[in-house]
């Protein structure tokens, strides 16, 4: 009789006291792998929670659908920033002409050997960033990571740094123009 009154007790205890509220957080930051690691689903899923600002900065972007991703944020008024290197300028397809035919201000960076991020920063709150490019290579043949990071003081920092990079680039004005 003692036993099941034992067990009775015991699992009323711990429905109501969680062993570990840290357990129950959800960590601020979140962690893909490619090949089809679900990198592109990620960046679109924040793309589409964006309220105010997404502001990228790529060495490499050609993947439709993360550009069909920020057209879709522009149109519904979120302020989308893009910052390119500049061999974006000479590669057969980019989404540079693109973005900028949608009406999206989209900027190319030729002060460096090579502008090597992979970075977004949405709403000032949230950064992804990591080795996978805004490509369709990467999501399906390469083995790259991103990382998805929820921190307004880090995305403070990024967005610093975008803007220290948008200072020294050029407005891309497209492709024979």
């Amino acid at each position: 009789m003692k036993r099941p009154l034992y067990i009775f007790f015991l699992t009323i205890f711990l429905l109501t006291f969680p062993l570990s509220p840290i357990a129950q957080e959800k960590p601020p930051w979140s962690v893909y792998f490619s090949p089809h690691g679900g990198c592109t689903g990620a960046i679109i899923k924040e793309i589409d929670k964006a309220k105010a600002t997404v502001l990228i900065q790529a060495y490499s972007f050609t993947s439709a659908p993360i550009g069909k991703g920020l057209l879709n944020a522009h149109k519904r008024g979120v302020q989308v920033q893009v910052l390119l290197d500049k061999s974006q300028v000479s590669h057969k397809y980019s989404s540079a002409t693109f973005l900028i035919n949608q009406g999206i201000p989209t900027r190319i960076d030729s002060a460096h050997a090579i502008a090597h991020n992979k970075v977004m920063v949405i709403d000032g709150e949230t950064v992804i960033t990591g080795s996978f490019n805004f490509t369709k290579a990467a999501e399906e043949n390469n083995a790259e990571n991103l990382l998805v990071i929820r921190d307004k003081n880090l995305a403070g920092l990024y967005a610093e740094n975008w803007q220290e990079h948008t200072n020294h680039s050029e407005v891309y004005a497209g492709r024979g123009r």
